[in-house]
């Protein structure tokens, strides 16, 4: 019977609730012309009887007629956007409101004789407050604490816990309302409590009377680890303008000074701002517990700020620039003046790729500077006398610098094509010092001097007949007789080999040198008179030189600065005159892979001379000009070649 009862109860519930809500909405109406109703004593224009005809109009549009026709203040929201078409014929404005209120779910608003319509926006109502449950177990026989939590309020965790517990927990006021986070298995109750207030923040404090506080931090407090793993609260040096004070180490014991200093395992992290070097000394050698020496006084202030470093390098460091250096011995730090006897060191540094005069001049002054540098060529080795962080120094980068040089084979191959063509032909006739023999030849050309005595012997026999006697010329008279044609067709080659280390040039001249006189004639006054004659030889050079620069890459490309220069004779010099001669230069860039063949060619040369003396006039007959004048042509051609292989070694 109970459960026919009951559900009969839900069922009228449930059939009751779309009335209910109907219900709720014919109130508003009612409550809405009610209010229009009373306006309307007011404002005659909602009794007046209008006529409205809209077909797909917007409900702005009708309002705004609505409130001409009837002198009415409506103002419209103007994000109500409806369509309407109506079609009204003596109907006060009063019933069109409540219409369109009650159709459209318009909300209608009166303030003073203001009108406003708008949407009808339904009440919100809030849920019911349901406190959510703090995941907190507490383990009272191992005093124990487990939790979950994850942004829930302080306060509701406290209460939670101290219930649980029956232990007593205050969270102040500044704290109400502060979000914390955490996961604890199992973790006995004060380092539970201890771990949560450090992972969001804040601090606790544990009283006399055994009662835990939560706290905020002060300003300039930060939580950090101490050296025993526990949690605790410093308040780091800050030095604000103005202020001379020294304030040390929070944690006692230790040279006080403008600085902050935390170890972590072995590692130091150092913040101090114009602090003295002396006091950063014996606080960092206080915490990593190594035993020192000072030699000197360690004067000057310095500023750093440094995370995770061995007290080793943070000497190393702060010793920079300055005066001090510091050395080891024992497991003992000796620290004090860099020129102290005790404190210089000796390092011989044996070099293995580069040579000791080069690497010297490319250690830059400044890292000289304070030591000094011996060089030993025998050895290869330089010895470094100084301060151990400035030996460090320089032993690295000399290191860096000792690195295998490759050196670069070069075969050159020199080939010199040479074309050559003279003719040398005509008369000549003179007087010589002495008596002139006859010589010469006849067969391989014609290149003959007639003496006096072969000229007179042809001249009687052309005067046997004695029809006419041509005479007799004297006995130095000579003639010479020339027609001479010369090829010169020569092919050289040359196949030098040159080395050279990676950057530095390799040159190869070959040539040839002639000789001219060149004769002086001094007298000398006294009284006999004196004429000296000197004679003295002058060189000229004719050479072909190439200069190769090789640079190799890291892929084992050779680039080469080459320079050639060729220079040559031409023609036939008159006698005891300078030998004429050509020069060609030219530069180039070229890269190629190893062993890769060059060539270098287009260096082709033409010569052509021509040369002749004779007597005025008689010279240029024709015919005539070959017994009155003597003429030399000459005509050559050049060709050169030159490859270049570049090999890299490596040894």
């Amino acid at each position: 019977m109970k459960r026919v009862i009951l559900f009969l109860v839900m069922g009228l519930l449930s059939w009751q609730n779309p009335v209910m809500a109907q219900q709720t909405k014919e109130q508003r109406m009612t409550e809405l012309e009610k209010k229009l109703v009373g306006l309307s004593a007011f404002v005659p224009g909602l009794k007046q009887r209008v006529q409205v005809g809209l077909s797909g109009a917007s409900i702005q549009e009708l309002l705004r007629a609505v409130a001409q026709s009837n002198q009415l203040n409506i103002n419209v929201d103007p994000m109500l956007n409806i369509k309407v078409s109506s079609n009204v014929t003596n109907e006060n404005a009063l019933n069109i409101l409540i219409f369109l209120a009650k159709n459209y779910d318009l909300d209608i608003n009166v303030i003073g004789s203001i009108i406003t319509v708008a949407s009808y926006n339904p009440p919100v109502v809030k849920p019911k407050y349901i406190p959510k449950e703090i995941p907190v177990n507490y383990n009272a026989g191992a005093n124990t604490l487990s939790m979950e939590l994850n942004n829930d309020t302080l306060d509701l965790v406290v209460r939670k816990v101290s219930r649980l517990s029956g232990k007593n927990i205050v969270v102040p006021a500044s704290l109400n309302g502060k979000l914390v986070s955490g996961f604890y298995n199992e973790a006995l109750l004060e380092t539970a409590l201890e771990k949560l207030a450090f992972g969001n923040g804040i601090k606790l404090v544990k009283t006399s009377d055994q009662v835990f506080v939560f706290q905020p931090l002060a300003e300039g407090e930060e939580l950090y680890i101490n050296s025993d793993g526990q949690t605790a609260v410093r308040k780091p040096f800050r030095l604000a303008a103005g202020d001379n004070a020294i304030v040390g180490n929070q944690n006692g014991g230790q040279p006080s000074g403008p600085f902050n200093i935390e170890k972590r395992g072995k590692m130091l992290n150092i913040e101090a701002v114009n602090s003295p070097i002396a006091d950063l000394v014996k606080s960092a050698a206080f915490e990593t517990g190594a035993n020192y020496f000072l030699y000197s006084d360690l004067t000057g202030n310095i500023s750093t700020k440094v995370t995770d470093m061995n007290f080793d390098n943070f000497l190393t460091a702060m010793f920079n620039g300055t005066d001090y250096t510091y050395k080891i011995e024992n497991g003992i730090y000796l620290i004090g003046d860099r020129k102290l006897e005790g404190l210089r060191r000796n390092k011989v540094l044996q070099l293995q790729y580069r040579s000791v005069d080069t690497v010297m001049m490319m250690i830059p002054m400044e890292l000289k500077k304070g030591l000094e540098i011996k060089e030993f060529r025998e050895q290869n080795t330089l010895l470094i006398s100084g301060a151990s962080p400035q030996i460090a120094e320089v032993e690295a980068y000399v290191k860096e610098l000792d690195r295998l040089v490759p050196m670069v084979l070069m075969e050159i191959t020199l080939l010199d094509v040479r074309k050559g063509h003279t003719v040398r032909t005509g008369i000549e006739a003179g007087i010589a010092d002495s008596t002139v023999r006859t010589r010469g030849q006849v067969l391989s050309g014609l290149d003959m001097t007639l003496g006096a005595g072969s000229i007179n012997e042809f001249l009687g026999r052309i005067g046997t007949n004695r029809t006419f006697n041509i005479g007799k010329v004297t006995p130095n008279f000579y003639m010479k007789l020339s027609a001479l044609e010369a090829n010169n067709n020569a092919e050289i080659r040359q196949v030098p080999k040159l080395s050279t280390l990676n950057g530095h040039a390799a040159t190869l001249s070959i040539g040839t040198t002639r000789y001219y006189v060149t004769k002086t004639q001094n007298v000398f006054s006294s009284v006999n008179t004196q004429t000296v004659f000197t004679e003295q030889f002058n060189k000229v050079d004719a050479n072909l030189a190439i200069t190769v620069n090789p640079v190799v890459s890291g892929d084992d490309q050779v680039t080469m600065r080459i320079k050639v220069e060729i220079s040559d004779f031409i023609g036939t010099p008159p006698a005891n005159a300078p030998p004429p001669t050509s020069t060609s230069k030219f530069e180039s860039i070229i890269r190629a892979h190893n062993e890769d063949m060059i060539v270098l060619g287009g260096m082709e040369r033409m010569e052509k001379s021509e040369a002749g003396s004779g007597i005025p006039f008689l010279s240029r007959i024709p015919v005539l000009k070959w017994l009155f004048s003597s003429r030399e042509r000459t005509r050559s051609k050049v060709v050169t070649l030159v490859f270049i292989k570049p090999t890299i070694i490596y040894q």
